[in-house]
């Protein structure tokens, strides 16, 4: 069994509180893990647009957002001015390369990528991603090598951009196992390695699952056998929060099975990218979260047949 550990880092708070939280705990079981972060001001207040879309204020009442977030948190961009995050964390940001874990981008601000990149057009989507890897660069003094989209939302011309500006390889999308994509007719060399599992704030709330049962329910969902293995995302603002017991029993069932817990990149050196497929990417839906998501489609030769 292998499980790649994925980090998205949202906020400020998520980020000062939650990454060494983490960092504590995969100390402890000695696993190294992505660290995905969010570089540019902290906007999640504006997150409220969201108010409209289907199933968002039910998934607000079952996962008890503003508690694992916080009044503060709510209100950036709002009622506050909104904290430059690679500004004001770069010396931890940098202290989660040092300690041996992969670090990479998750975007500029968090909210506006993920609210709006599904419409823009190819300036608006590289102003986004030439901003988050200046902002890299700026911090940890090197190109970054991994990007995460942030709520699983991108458009045709950040696949482009991956390319251009060096990304090997990318974990934007939802699916089953690692492939390079083509979306709305834009191919890219970029391999996808997609995340395969559900999120604690996708499972809490329904059919009876519980902060108490929770893990054992990604746990069973991880036993399901995948061509390379699983990718695992967590958040910062809930696994490295109040939802941090509940990592570190997932973490103890699958050090009990001798699970491999990885990084990305050690899943990408892992593959043979010479017999990759490609696959379209497409809009799909999720169970438990709002809205619609990209997911790994059909094999390329399949949907042409």
């Amino acid at each position: 069994m292998r499980i790649s550990l994925k980090v998205d880092v949202d906020t400020y708070r998520g980020t000062l509180e939650g990454v060494p939280a983490l960092l504590r705990l995969f100390d402890r079981h000695q696993v190294r893990a992505t660290f995905l972060f969010s570089l540019g001001p902290d906007h999640t207040g504006r997150a409220l647009r969201r108010v409209l879309r289907p199933g968002f204020l039910k998934k607000v009442r079952r996962t008890s957002v503003a508690s694992h977030y916080g009044f503060k948190t709510l209100m950036y961009g709002v009622l506050l001015p909104g904290p430059h995050i690679g500004r004001r964390a770069g010396a931890l940001m940098r202290s989660i390369a040092d300690a041996g874990h992969e670090v990479g981008i998750h975007c500029y601000d968090h909210v506006r990528w993920q609210d709006f990149v599904a419409q823009r057009d190819a300036a608006w989507t590289r102003r986004e991603m030439q901003r988050a890897a200046d902002a890299f660069q700026a911090v940890f003094g090197r190109r970054a090598r991994v990007h995460g989209a942030a709520g699983w939302q991108l458009n045709p011309h950040t696949l482009s951009l991956e390319e251009e500006l060096g990304f090997p390889y990318a974990s934007d999308v939802r699916g089953e196992s690692a492939f390079f994509p083509v979306f709305e007719g834009v191919e890219s060399r970029c391999l996808q390695i997609p995340t395969t599992l559900p999120t604690l704030d996708e499972l809490i709330g329904r059919d009876g699952i519980t902060q108490e049962n929770v893990h054992k329910h990604v746990y069973f969902e991880s036993l399901r056998q995948l061509p390379g293995g699983h990718v695992y995302t967590l958040h910062a603002e809930l696994e490295g929060m109040q939802l941090l017991p509940v990592m570190e029993k997932l973490l103890e069932l699958w050090k009990k099975d001798e699970a491999e817990l990885c990084t990305l990149e050690d899943n990408y050196s892992s593959l043979d990218t010479s017999v990759l497929p490609r696959h379209r990417i497409e809009w799909g839906r999720v169970e438990g979260r709002s809205g619609r998501l990209a997911v790994q489609g059909l094999r390329v030769d399949e949907a042409a047949s």
